[in-house]
């Protein structure tokens, strides 16, 4: 199994700890992982994407240009990122705030409400996390949710260690929606 994702979404989204958070978990499962941060202009603000690849085998190389998964979580990232997925891939949206529906017919595309899963979660700022529990449903290969949520301690920086309960509530609703 090897499996190149983007997540691509807004700076402030998460997207690069969604990548980082994958990347924690498939080491933890014993996998070969790799993870490219790309930032826009700004970061709070500006757009964001990473490149990850979660293996059972060596990477040969990081660089992403056709994913076979694309987790997108606002309108500019999809319209940037949809074309690339390759066919007979999985395209992950954030229907809370994209309003325009993916056009491509050859890859599997799933919609989940980020935002609004988050905001009933207690949480505004886990989108992420709920992206990430709905990649998790639909690809349970790339990492187990338990250990993802495991790798939660490892992947936050201190000072926001605190929301880490509720990032959990976000990733399980997430996953069961």
């Amino acid at each position: 199994m090897t499996e190149k994702i983007i997540f691509a979404g807004f700076g402030g989204q998460g997207v690069m700890l969604a990548g980082k958070l994958m990347c924690i978990a498939g080491m933890r499962e014993g996998k070969y992982v790799s993870h490219i941060p790309s930032y826009g202009a700004e970061m709070r603000g500006g757009t964001a994407n990473c490149q990850v690849i979660i293996s059972d085998e060596d990477i040969a190389s990081p660089v992403v240009f056709h994913p076979d998964i694309a987790v997108v979580l606002n309108t500019p990232s999809l319209i940037k990122f949809e074309d690339r997925v390759k066919p007979g891939g999985l395209l992950i949206y954030n229907s809370s705030l994209i309003d325009v529906k993916p056009k491509r017919t050859d890859i599997k595309v799933v919609d989940i409400a980020a935002n609004d899963i988050a905001d009933s979660q207690g949480s505004k700022r886990s989108a992420n996390m709920a992206a990430i529990g709905k990649l998790l449903a639909e690809k349970p290969e790339l990492a187990q949710l338990e250990t993802v949520i495991s790798a939660l301690d490892e992947a936050i920086s201190e000072r926001n260690k605190k929301f880490n309960p509720i990032n959990e509530k976000v990733l399980k609703a997430g996953f069961a929606a």
